[in-house]
């Protein structure tokens, strides 16, 4: 049926926005905050927009929580990062939510009638978050298996981890495939998953709305 095919594919093509996003990122000549405005101007338009803005939350996260974890550096700038790692990661998930919508959107119509009332325990939106973290994973494993100032020990046991990382992203985008499989025939029925997360709502923190009453 070519409307499920044209969901894997789109899928697939998904995974090498994250790759080729990732490479692009990295250059130093790119211009982040450029990038951020045009990424989240347009996310809401397709499926890919929506794929590269949550990717861009995890490449803004990952550097970010390589600020965090500095000794050298004053409290002040910690006390920044911790902010900033909050407001991505709660774009990162809300992105993750638009990601199943998007796809439970396009696959709803396409499911058997009947399906069963059986669920994955993560959704679709879910484990293209996984790949997109090991996307990063294999660019900076990468970056460390050929560090000219490293030793050869180090280098080598980099190289086994950028393998096994290679490897665990082609496993999981199988079975992404394998789940819509799934769903197509009827084995497992599709449905967002919703986190609701609280810590950075005023109403539903105690620390936050306690504070006007402190």
């Amino acid at each position: 049926m070519e409307e499920t095919g044209n969901i894997f594919k789109m899928l697939e093509h998904g995974f090498r926005v994250q790759e080729e996003l990732t490479e692009k990122w990295h250059v130093k000549e790119c211009d982040m905050g450029a990038e951020y405005e045009k990424i989240m101007a347009k996310h809401d338009n397709d499926l890919l927009d929506v794929i590269a803005a949550q990717h861009f939350m995890n490449y803004s996260l990952w550097h970010i929580e390589d600020t965090a974890r500095r000794l050298d550096v004053p409290p002040e700038v910690i006390a920044d990062c911790k902010h900033k790692i909050d407001a991505f990661n709660q774009k990162r998930n809300n992105l993750i939510e638009k990601i199943d919508e998007a796809l439970t959107g396009a696959i709803a119509p396409l499911l058997p009638q009947g399906a069963q009332e059986k669920y994955n325990t993560e959704t679709l939106g879910m484990a293209i978050d996984r790949t997109s973290i090991i996307a990063l994973k294999i660019y900076h494993m990468r970056e460390q298996a050929s560090r000219a100032d490293a030793s050869q020990e180090h280098r080598d046991r980099c190289a086994e981890k950028l393998s096994q990382l290679t490897e665990q992203r082609e496993r999981l985008k199988r079975s992404i495939f394998d789940l819509l499989d799934d769903y197509f025939v009827g084995r497992k029925a599709i449905k967002p998953y919703f986190q609701h997360k609280m810590y950075n709502d005023r109403s539903l923190n105690p620390e936050l709305y306690g504070a006007k009453a402190r």
